[in-house]
């Protein structure tokens, strides 16, 4: 069994202690996401757990925790997100020079095999337009070159739940840019493009540029749950809970059935998430996995690391 820890909020930033002291249980509780009165006990022991997959802005908070997981013979990978958006969009975010000290503390002691770096999503804004990703991410790729051999993207999708908050920056002065000519960018997602239709030569030439970046820095461009095809600029399709990296790094063979809850264009094996939606504080505009920050924060309130889930 995988343990994704998580896709639903950031663990290893906010709940450290809580995830810690649910290893030592042995087990934690899950609610349905969709109904909370359905719950699951998702065992936690050394011994049926293959393999952890963090997702975070900040694991600093979990390094005290590191030397107790390897010691119970529990084997992990991050998928590290490092962008350096302005404040703006990601209010509560690490500053980069933060985050990448964390980001190389981390893979001086995992290996950077085991550190993913998640240049993702990517919100084209009149803010943040093409030329801001293409200094940014060779910025940040020049920076990391050796402690990662992975780079992630993708192109923001506009979920119901974010759409509120993304007309909230055009009220700013913030304005999304459209993908394609006509397209409205707070309704079509980048997976709505015309069939048969090329990438806009601009959306082109920024995919190529940045997979060309990243080569230079020793690393590997992919994609994650991006259903255009972005192969004929350098960048595949990618998966973010990766039986072939799991057997690369850990030489541990696990399912490689596709995980059924996820998105059609995610090419992730099957993993049991242990997050909670609405539970992160981090105020990333675009976030999928917040429906309302003020919930969030009073979710957090909620929260007992004693307790057997995360509220």
């Amino acid at each position: 069994m995988i343990i994704s820890a998580s896709r639903r909020t950031d663990i290893p930033a906010l709940y450290p202690r809580w995830f810690t002291n649910r290893l030592r249980a042995g087990y934690c509780v899950v609610p349905n996401p969709f109904d909370a009165r359905q719950v699951t006990q998702v065992s936690l022991l050394p011994e049926e757990v293959d393999v952890i997959v963090f997702w975070t802005r900040n694991p600093r908070p979990l390094f005290a925790s590191l030397d107790e997981l390897e010691a119970h013979g529990y084997r992990y990978y991050f998928q590290y997100t490092l962008m350096d958006n302005p404040r703006l969009l990601d209010e509560h975010n690490p500053p980069a020079i933060a985050a990448l000290d964390t980001f190389r503390r981390l893979a001086d002691r995992t290996g950077p095999g085991r550190v993913i770096w998640r240049y993702d999503p990517i919100v084209l804004s009149s803010l943040t337009p093409p030329d801001f990703h293409r200094r940014t991410f060779e910025r940040l790729a020049r920076a990391l070159r050796g402690y990662t051999g992975r780079s992630v993207i993708s192109l923001l999708d506009v979920y119901g739940k974010t759409r509120k908050r993304l007309r909230g920056l055009a009220a700013q002065g913030v304005q999304l840019i459209p993908l394609w000519e006509g397209a409205d960018p707070l309704r079509a997602a980048p997976s709505g493009l015309p069939e048969g239709t090329d990438l806009p030569e601009w959306l082109a030439c920024l995919m190529r540029d940045l997979a060309q970046m990243a080569q230079a820095n020793g690393m590997e461009m992919v994609s994650c749950a991006e259903e255009l095809d972005l192969q004929p600029y350098g960048i595949r399709p990618g998966k973010c809970i990766d039986d072939d990296l799991i057997a690369r790094v850990f030489g541990l063979e696990v399912s490689q059935a596709k995980d059924p809850g996820q998105r059609k264009a995610c090419g992730c094996v099957q993993s049991k998430d242990i997050g909670m939606y609405d539970s992160c504080l981090l105020g990333c505009r675009y976030c999928y996995a917040t429906s309302s920050f003020e919930k969030a924060r009073q979710n957090y309130l909620r929260h007992d690391p004693d307790g057997p889930s995360l509220y």
